[in-house]
């Protein structure tokens, strides 16, 4: 009998070992070498350390950019929401001057709409994690890109909220990449490649799950007439389309399409395609969260929602940008931001639209 339980424990051990070796090798693309592109018109706009996404208002004609410092894991000062005009790199200005002292911004949206006076009004939509625990908060966005704060959200099945995008005055999406967190259980998640993480919804009074089946969920976006919602699954390589019922917030998968890199933020272009950045390689991405002279190669496609067909629109080593966690389409610009770099890429963009 004892030899038989050996038996069995000795397969399990060699199959978790096996999973491990295939997630490992397919997650941390020591397999991908994308052509780099030339990036030699790129600029550089430098704004705060770790510009992790990039959201353009067609309104104001700002793009928001989030940052925060995550390498000591500390809060720090310059931690904010920042705007600057593509077209004019010196109009860098913080613009969320009433955040709260344990402000760590994440994913950000911006959502555009009416009020139930009919007015046009504007939110941008912020994932921060303060050391109480996470929150989304929403802020009124003016016509010349001013913030102001106008509510702080936290419910029971934001987990682990990465990315967001709002769909209303105070709903909104956002992906819980993992479902244990920084734990022994975390550690067995990721490597093991569960799919466990989730996509909430909060319809501006309750929060609940509204998809799951994700290994590492990140990116989360919408198309532009708000009936399908797009997630990105980072440890799968993969991106999940679902229809969306605008009444309820209920999500139905309705395609998986591989993507070869580790996907991060979603932004939807003018021309209905995603834009969506991610890491190359894990393990240079990991060097470089220690040592910031060790670069992390960058890659960013385009991807058509419907087919899933996709190309590389920028592939740097990282000597322009580190491992770029963001890619926002302006008319004939890209705009990239990095996880720990401290600017936004600014790069000619030739595509039809």
């Amino acid at each position: 009998m004892m030899r038989i339980v050996l038996s069995v424990i000795g397969i399990v051990l060699a199959l978790t070992l096996v999973r491990i070796g295939y997630v490992v090798t397919r997650a941390s693309g020591t397999l991908s070498h994308p052509e780099y592109t030339d990036n030699a018109a790129c600029t550089p706009v430098e704004i705060a350390p770790g510009t992790e996404d990039v959201t353009f208002d067609p309104v104001s004609g700002l793009a928001f950019v989030s940052a925060a410092e995550r390498r000591s894991g500390e809060m720090h000062p310059r931690n904010g929401i920042y705007a600057f005009d593509p077209q004019n790199p010196d109009s860098v200005r913080l613009v969320s001057i009433d955040a709260p002292a344990d402000f760590r911004p994440h994913g950000i949206s911006l959502w555009r709409g009416e009020d139930d006076a009919g007015q046009s009004i504007g939110r941008l939509f912020v994932i921060s994690h303060p050391y109480t625990g996470h929150q989304v908060l929403i802020y009124d966005v003016a016509d010349d890109g001013a913030l102001s704060h106008l509510e702080t959200v936290s419910h029971d099945a934001l987990r682990s909220p990465n990315d967001i995008v709002g769909v209303g005055p105070t709903q909104f999406y956002a992906s819980n990449d993992v479902y244990f967190g920084d734990t022994p259980m975390g550690y067995l998640e990721a490597f093991l490649g569960l799919p466990l993480g989730s996509i909430s919804y909060y319809d501006g009074q309750d929060g609940r799950i509204a998809a799951d089946g994700f290994a590492y969920a990140n990116g989360v976006n919408v198309s532009a007439d708000g009936s399908e919602l797009y997630g990105a699954g980072f440890i799968g390589r993969t991106l999940h389309v679902f229809d969306r019922d605008p009444a309820t917030g209920d999500l139905t998968r309705t395609a998986r399409h591989p993507v070869p890199l580790g996907l991060d933020n979603i932004e939807v272009g003018s021309d209905g395609a995603l834009y969506i950045a991610g890491n190359v390689n894990v393990f240079d991405f990991l060097a470089h969260q220690k040592d910031p002279t060790s670069h992390a190669p960058s890659q960013a496609v385009r991807v058509d929602p419907a087919t899933g067909d996709w190309t590389t629109v920028f592939a740097d080593s990282g000597e322009a940008i580190d491992s770029t966690s963001v890619a926002t389409r302006v008319g004939d610009q890209l705009l990239l931001g990095a996880v720990f770099d401290s600017h936004v890429l600014v790069c000619p963009y030739s595509a039809a639209p």
